[in-house]
């Protein structure tokens, strides 16, 4: 367990430290996240991805509460890290889709959380992008 700790301290510190790419992020979204979610913005538009349903839409995602994207069955870790008050930033973007399970069990104390996505991004730098590029198409606040 304190490997872990210290795998995701490090990925956290670092994760920051990415020259972000929206080119390489859109590109990398396409090759990796397409097959279960779409970002699809309030006036109903596709922006990228297909008609995918097995994740949210990601459509305004940077500094949304984790686990809130209505009419979607969040798994039981995402929905207690949410009520946390935790929002998706950089940092636990980057470290939540490199290992989704790993991750909840670390920030939750919990070795039974578990996280539905399956998927994991493999490299820090082409998740920090896929950051980029979601943050590229969230909504300025109001």
């Amino acid at each position: 367990m304190k490997q872990l700790t210290a795998v995701a301290v490090l990925a956290l510190m670092s994760a920051p430290a990415f020259a972000q790419d929206i080119e390489a992020g859109q590109e990398q979204f396409e090759r990796q996240c397409v097959a279960c979610h779409v970002i699809v913005n309030d006036a109903g538009e596709t922006l990228a991805g297909r008609n995918a349903k097995t994740g949210p839409n990601l459509y305004g995602i940077v500094g949304r509460v984790v686990g809130s994207t209505p009419d979607f069955d969040y798994g039981d870790g995402l929905i207690a890290y949410g009520e946390t008050g935790a929002v998706w930033e950089e940092e636990n973007f980057v470290a939540y889709v490199q290992n989704p399970t790993d991750f909840l069990r670390e920030v939750l104390e919990d070795r039974r959380a578990r996280g539905k996505m399956a998927f994991q991004v493999r490299d820090a730098a082409q998740a920090a992008d896929i950051y980029a590029y979601l943050a590229s198409l969230t909504p300025a606040a109001e």
